[in-house]
């Protein structure tokens, strides 16, 4: 009797030895697997924040291509911002060469690395062209070899279009798109354009009338004038002649349509 009252302490000490060792093997293993996918994760970010823009670079520079050097973290973003705040400070001059001002680190950029060169977008490089048989080479490409960025997932819930599509379904509806812009059909289109571009100038100069200077905010022109060319080569009539139209069928929708008792037909009662 007395032998078996002193087994089962050591019995039961023997199992709480064994509980405790299997938790802190469970333990170990767990801290192990997580110091595992952090030393994963690290190498990830490290690989794609230092080592693969610089054997982009590498690679860019062996192809004679030059650019700005990558700069950790951000590539060239610092610089682009504090370009164009220093070119917007300054008041625009009164010229067509309006690159200087609307991208001005690219402008600096092309002049000081040549005409195809490449920036960086933080860890991504950017190759700038302005060859314009090279750009329709990159544009009219149907192998594959000029891919679109990478777009956010919930980006296609939202926009979809030729500027989203890539590979065989942009090739689609690439063609689908052709026939609009041939160039026997754009030459069509003149006429158009000079109508619009002539009442756009009349426009101008019956506002500025016998002024020596006149202030115009063109921006709501330029909406204007771009809605009045759609109209024009897409429906036949003129921008202001559409936005009436659309005036109306937009009073039409937001008024109530009431039954009529006696021959149970619909008036359109407009609340004006």
């Amino acid at each position: 009797m007395k032998s078996c009252l002193l087994e089962a302490p050591t019995i039961r000490s023997s199992v709480a030895m064994a509980e405790f060792l299997a938790a802190d093997v469970l333990w170990s293993l767990g801290w192990g697997v997580a110091g595992l996918l952090f030393l994963a994760w690290a190498l990830r970010v490290l690989d794609w924040w230092w080592w693969r823009p610089r054997r982009l670079e590498s690679a860019l520079r062996a192809q004679g291509l030059n650019g700005t050097p990558y700069r950790f973290p951000y590539g060239d973003v610092k610089e682009i911002a504090r370009f164009r705040k220093e070119a917007r400070a300054k008041p625009m001059p009164l010229a067509h060469n309006i690159i200087p001002r609307l991208l001005p680190f690219f402008h600096r950029a092309m002049d000081e690395y040549g005409k195809i060169s490449f920036t960086w977008f933080g860890p991504v490089p950017q190759v700038t062209i302005t060859d314009p048989e090279l750009v329709r080479e990159v544009i009219s490409n149907k192998f594959g070899h000029f891919g679109k960025p990478n777009q956010n997932p919930l980006s296609r819930f939202f926009a979809r279009g030729l500027f989203v599509y890539d590979g065989e379904k942009w090739v689609k509806h690439r063609r689908i798109l052709n026939p609009a812009f041939h160039a026997e059909k754009l030459k069509r289109m003149l006429p158009a354009f000079s109508a619009c571009c002539s009442d756009l100038m009349d426009r101008w100069e019956n506002m500025a009338g016998s002024e020596a200077c006149y202030e115009l905010d063109v921006w709501p022109e330029l909406q204007s004038f771009t809605g009045d060319v759609i109209s024009r080569t897409a429906f036949g009539s003129s921008y202001e002649e559409g936005r009436q139209i659309l005036q109306l069928q937009a009073v039409s929708l937001a008024s109530p349509i009431v039954p009529h008792r006696e021959n149970q037909t619909c008036c359109l009662v407009l609340e004006l």
